[in-house]
């Protein structure tokens, strides 16, 4: 059943957006193998890229130029403002963080109301309101005790550090919820809507129900209504068929792009068009079965483990969990096939999520667990990149 907030409508127009999805997963014992640490993957022939579009080099390079900050606490979320700082999200500690860009240093904004950790749920993906100049509004996913949902809220710099959050405003609610697969990402696409991962909870049959809001992603108003050019009338689903999305991003042709957790075998990279279905549980991988849409991209989940991905010069770089690396993927002008190249193998541990720094600059979150899986408090750092 899809439950949404009461109708708070603006007319907006919207431009609907093409492409994203993807995202790897758990083992059978009820944990995220993607969430825990190490794959191979397959050559990639992109079916994107206009005609004149100038493809990035066919070998690139990343280097890890500054350590920006450490002692961070199961960091998730990653939102820049303004200015440059950084909001960075706990996830078992349900707080939000600010992060100066240039000294590193760290304030704590508050804790979120609602929280509910546990798994891998909690407080996960962040995002600015596309009127945030004005309206001050940071939109947060996260657990709660029921389901998940995405809130926004005030972000009142003139208050004292500790009080600087309003209280959650919640815009959307009952996304399913489970100790695995929550999804959690959010961003706001060229179009000002709203984009959410949702994962399947490990209830596989949600990911090809359309009036299920798991293992889908979601294309919402600002105020939490379905968009307007959604595929399904009336509905917030714009693509079906994921395992656990926790990876959205959009390139200068305004393509979306998703991160996908397979199971056991294939971690995947897809192009997401609107009302496209990625397979799950029917597919994981490239399989050509008709219906489903396959990866632009798949790797061995040993290898990748997806979460954030981010897009800069040309290609989406994903932050591999369990691979420990940061792969890179060109996508800008190819038209033929392209090997993914991996970068930072086992030098900074599991990545968590990666963000645009503008230009040939990246933001890049660590993720580091103990044998068990479970988070080391404050054992986690933001790294700055240069790729090309």
């Amino acid at each position: 059943m899809i439950v949404q907030r009461p109708a708070v409508t603006a007319a907006l127009t919207a431009a609907v957006l093409v492409l994203a999805a993807g995202c790897s997963s758990g083992g059978q014992d009820g944990t995220d193998h993607r969430e825990s640490p190490a794959g191979r993957r397959s050559p990639s022939k992109s079916p994107t890229g206009g005609p004149g579009a100038q493809p990035p080099p066919t070998k690139g390079s990343a280097k890890v130029t500054r350590t920006l900050t450490t002692d961070l606490a199961s960091p998730w979320g990653l939102a820049a403002l303004p200015g440059g700082d950084l909001l960075v999200s706990s996830r078992d500690e349900g707080t939000i963080t600010r992060v100066d860009a240039t000294t590193g240093e760290k304030t704590e904004l508050g804790a979120v109301p609602g929280v509910s950790p546990g798994g891998e749920g909690g407080l996960m993906g962040l995002a600015l309101s596309p009127s945030y100049a004005s309206d001050h509004m940071v939109y947060a996913y996260f657990t709660t005790e029921s389901d998940n949902r995405v809130a926004r809220l005030l972000y009142d710099e003139k208050k004292p550090p500790g009080e600087q959050l309003g209280a959650p405003d919640t815009v959307f609610k009952g996304i399913p919820k489970g100790m695995i697969h929550n999804g959690g990402r959010i961003a706001f696409g060229p179009d000002k809507m709203l984009y959410a991962g949702a994962g399947e909870t490990g209830d596989t049959e949600l990911a090809q129900d359309e009036k299920s809001l798991g293992g889908k992603i979601l294309r919402l108003t600002p105020d939490g209504e379905p968009a307007p050019g959604n595929p399904f009338e009336g509905s917030p689903v714009y693509s079906l068929g994921h395992r656990n999305v926790q990876g959205l991003a959009w390139d200068e042709q305004k393509r979306l792009w998703a991160s996908e957790f397979g199971q056991d075998t294939w971690d995947e990279l897809n192009e997401i068009k609107a009302g496209g279905n990625y397979g799950w549980p029917e597919a994981e991988g490239k399989g050509g079965e008709k219906g489903f849409r396959d990866p632009v991209a798949q790797w061995k989940t040993s290898e990748a483990s997806p979460s954030g991905i981010a897009y800069a010069e040309g290609s989406i770089w994903l932050a591999g969990l369990r691979g420990e690396r940061l792969w890179r993927v060109p996508v800008r002008g190819v038209t033929g096939e392209r090997e993914p190249q991996s970068f930072l193998k086992g030098e900074h541990g599991r990545l968590r999520t990666v963000l645009s720094a503008g230009g040939d600059k990246l933001w890049l979150v660590t993720s580091e667990t103990d044998s068990r899986g479970t988070p080391k408090k404050g054992d986690d750092k933001i790294l700055e990149v240069e790729v090309e």
